[in-house]
């Protein structure tokens, strides 16, 4: 039986719809450059090493913020996946079974080197893989024990195609945080991702997660500007809280080519302060980072920290 939708005594603020044709964006989409003594000094420590990390691959617009936070992403096996989502730049292709076995051990260098205290492995799908690439991600999370033990590691995963063994082998290596995005709503789900990435499947993963391993924290994405309806987000937050997901975040859909999908609309940053509020207090997250610019790992170390670790706070579930 479906749980009924939490009534929020919040009223959500209008969104602004784009001018058809127009490459003008909202003011507040707008960011400065990154600079400081703490962002020049981790992109020199990043370019001696020679690992890539999303934040710079991806020029995300919050590489200055997180970086001097002391919070990197970075994207392990490769950068081609094997899957074809309708809102993501990444290249794809098939690896033919690609992988470069010494990238644990230079990934927990790099990281001792630089001295992050919060790092996010994120990955290319991986279905030319067995295992998705699980195991591969779990000698990266190894590797960064050993060699960096006081950094926090944070997994962004694929579905693994629903394998729940290669899950297991990911959640042995004991990652602080297992992220998976859903990255959207019900309905546009077929439509947003790939066929292979199903809502179903998604949600699944993260059910599985905490039966496997409880003391693991779970968090998700979901973006906003597709076309999505408030009914939807908050039936996907119910659903979210009924696997007992720990945290959200809410990001504003950008298109990254004319190829990709369109925005069908912009939300304001007094919509995403609602999405936060709601979240937080009406569902029962124990943390929800909500913004126009916000990515799934964005100033994830510093967040986490400050809000779900030092008041180790478990709220109930909202059923």
């Amino acid at each position: 039986m479906n749980s009924p939708i939490v009534e929020s005594t919040l009223s959500v603020p209008p969104r602004v719809v784009p001018v058809a044709n127009s490459k003008e964006k909202p003011s507040w989409l707008k960011v400065s450059l990154p600079k400081g003594k703490a962002y020049e000094a981790l992109k020199s420590a990043v370019a001696e090493t020679g690992i890539a990390t999303v934040c710079q691959e991806a020029q995300c617009p919050n590489i200055g913020e997180c970086w001097s936070h002391g919070t990197a992403t970075f994207m392990v096996m490769g950068d081609t996946c094997t899957r074809g989502c309708r809102f993501c730049n990444v290249k794809t292709g098939n690896p033919n079974g690609w992988l470069d076995d010494q990238e644990p051990q230079k990934l927990g260098q790099a990281i001792a080197s630089a001295g992050w205290q919060y790092v996010v492995l994120t990955a290319v799908d991986r279905d030319d893989l067995p295992d998705g690439g699980a195991a591969h991600m779990a000698r990266c999370v190894a590797e960064i024990a050993r060699q960096a033990p006081n950094c926090l590691v944070e997994t962004l995963i694929s579905d693994f195609q629903g394998d729940v063994g290669a899950l297991q082998v990911l959640l042995a290596s004991n990652p602080l945080v297992v992220a998976h995005n859903l990255e959207t709503v019900e309905r546009l789900t077929p439509t947003v991702r790939d066929r292979r990435a199903t809502y179903a499947q998604s949600l699944n993963l993260l059910r599985k997660i905490k039966e496997i391993s409880p003391s693991t924290f779970t968090k998700t994405s979901l973006m906003l500007g597709l076309g999505e309806t408030q009914a939807e987000i908050h039936a996907a937050l119910q659903a979210l809280r009924a696997v007992a997901v720990d945290v959200v975040t809410f990001g504003q859909y950008l298109q990254p080519s004319v190829k990709h999908l369109a925005v069908e609309s912009y939300a304001t940053p007094e919509e995403f302060a609602y999405w936060k509020q709601v979240a937080e207090q009406d569902y029962g997250f124990l943390f929800c980072a909500s913004g126009a610019l916000v990515r799934s790992s964005y100033r994830a170390g510093e967040l986490f920290l400050a809000n779900v670790i030092k008041e180790s706070v478990v709220k109930p579930l909202v059923l």
